[in-house]
C-alpha cells in the first residue's frame, strides 16, 4: 500500500474531511478538518501511527469552523490555505501549482475560484484523485452568491482546471447532502446538470443566478472564525480531559491506562461490569471496585456519584467500553474505559484486591 486514505464525515454540516498519508514516512495531511471532529481525527491519526504535517482548507468555509488551529496546537501541523483567501494565521499561503509534500507523495494545489475567490482543488500526484472542495460537488457545484463568488469564474475553473484531469480521476467534494461519497471527471462531464454535457457559460450563469438558496445557518460565526484559521477563543474546545490523561479512540471512547488508575484509585469510582463469578475469579478485581454487571448498569447507574470520575473495567476492555457509552448517555461527564481491562492490569503486575494488605 503506497497511500493511506480515509474519507470522514461531519453529519451536522455534511462536510467531508480527507486524511491522506504516506505509509513509508508516516507523514500525513488532512483536508477540510471540522472543529467538532478534531478529537476523532487526532485519534485516527494516532491509531494509524501517522504524523500530521499539514492541514489544508479548500476555501474559507461558511458552514463550519475549521479545526486547523486546534490541530496545530496539539499536533504541530502547519496550516495551508489559499493566499487569495484573505485569511490570517496561514503558515503556507498557497498559490496555483504549488506542491504540498507528505513523505514521498504530494498534492498539487490548483486555483479553482468561483464559489469563493480563494478556492483550491488539491490533486494527488498521479492524478488518480482530486479534492474539489465546494467548486465541484457530486452532480452539482458550490453557490456563487457571496464571499466574492462568481459564476463566470466557477464555470472556467471547472471546465479548464477540473475537467482537464483524466476522465478516470476520482473526485471527492467537501460536502454532500444526500450521502453520496465520490464521483469522477467522466461522470460529471456527462451528467452534472449544471455544467455537464453541452451546457454553455450562459446556461451555467443563468442556472446559478436562480438557485434561490438561503444563506448558511452558521455563516455569521463560521466565516470570521475561518478567516483566522480557527484561532478564536470560542472555537477551541479542549481535546484532552482535565481530570486524567485520557486517550480518545477512533471508536469514540475515552481510555485510561492501568498504572494511572492504580495510582489514583482512591480518587475514582471503579466500576467492574463483569459477572459476579468473574469478579471473584482468577483475575480477581481492583481494590474498592464496585460490581455492577453490564446488563444492570443502565438501571443501577443512579447509585453512582456523577461528581466523582468513573473508570469502567472488565476482562479485556470490551464490555467496559460499552459501559462508558451507557454512563455517558446517563449524564456522567467524567468516565473512561480501563484500557485492556483486568488482563492488562495483571500483565503490568498491578495488585488485585486480595493482594493488597
Amino acid at each position: 500500500m503506497d497511500l493511506v486514505f480515509r474519507q470522514l464525515q461531519d453529519q451536522k454540516s455534511s462536510t467531508y474531511t480527507y486524511l491522506l498519508g504516506d505509509p513509508s514516512s508516516g507523514e500525513a495531511v488532512l483536508i477540510d478538518p471540522v472543529l467538532e471532529q478534531a478529537r476523532r481525527d487526532a485519534a485516527l491519526i494516532r491509531e494509524l501511527d501517522l504524523k500530521l504535517v499539514l492541514t489544508l482548507d479548500t476555501h474559507v468555509h461558511a458552514d463550519h469552523v475549521t479545526a486547523a488551529a486546534i490541530l496545530k496546537k496539539t499536533t504541530g501541523s502547519r496550516i495551508a490555505v489559499s493566499a487569495s483567501s484573505g485569511a490570517e494565521n496561514i503558515d503556507v499561503p498557497l498559490h496555483d501549482g504549488e506542491r504540498l509534500k507528505f513523505g514521498r507523495r504530494y498534492l498539487e494545489a490548483r486555483a479553482t475560484p468561483g464559489h469563493t475567490n480563494g478556492c483550491m482543488t488539491f490533486v494527488l500526484d498521479d492524478q488518480s484523485m482530486a479534492f474539489t472542495g465546494d467548486a465541484l460537488l457530486i452532480r452539482g457545484c458550490g453557490r456563487t452568491d457571496f464571499q466574492h463568488g462568481s459564476a463566470e469564474a466557477l464555470y472556467r475553473s471547472i471546465k479548464d482546471r477540473i475537467f482537464a484531469l483524466p476522465e478516470d480521476c476520482l473526485l471527492f467534494p467537501a460536502h454532500d447532502y444526500r450521502g453520496l461519497t465520490t464521483t469522477s471527471v467522466a461522470e460529471e462531464k456527462r451528467f452534472n446538470p449544471r455544467i455537464g454535457g453541452a451546457r454553455s457559460e450562459q446556461d451555467f450563469v443563468g442556472y446559478m443566478a436562480n438557485l434561490g438558496l438561503p444563506h448558511p445557518k452558521q455563516m455569521d460565526a463560521a466565516v470570521p472564525a475561518n478567516l483566522k484559521c480557527g484561532f478564536i477563543d470560542t472555537a477551541a474546545p479542549a481535546l484532552d480531559a482535565d481530570w486524567a490523561p485520557l486517550r480518545y479512540t477512533y471508536s469514540g471512547i475515552d481510555e485510561i491506562d492501568a498504572e494511572w488508575v492504580a495510582e489514583h484509585r482512591r480518587e475514582l469510582q471503579v466500576v467492574d461490569v463483569r459477572d459476579p463469578h468473574e469478579y471473584t475469579g482468577e483475575l480477581g478485581h481492583i481494590a474498592g471496585a464496585k460490581l455492577i454487571p453490564l446488563g444492570r448498569l443502565a438501571a443501577e447507574a443512579e447509585a453512582l456519584d456523577k461528581g466523582v470520575p468513573v473508570v469502567a473495567v472488565c476482562r479485556s476492555g470490551g464490555r467496559s467500553a460499552q459501559a462508558v457509552t451507557i454512563l455517558t448517555r446517563a449524564g456522567f461527564g467524567k468516565v473512561a474505559n480501563l484500557a485492556g481491562g483486568m488482563l492488562e492490569w495483571h500483565m503490568r503486575g498491578l495488585p488485585s484486591a486480595d493482594e493488597i494488605p
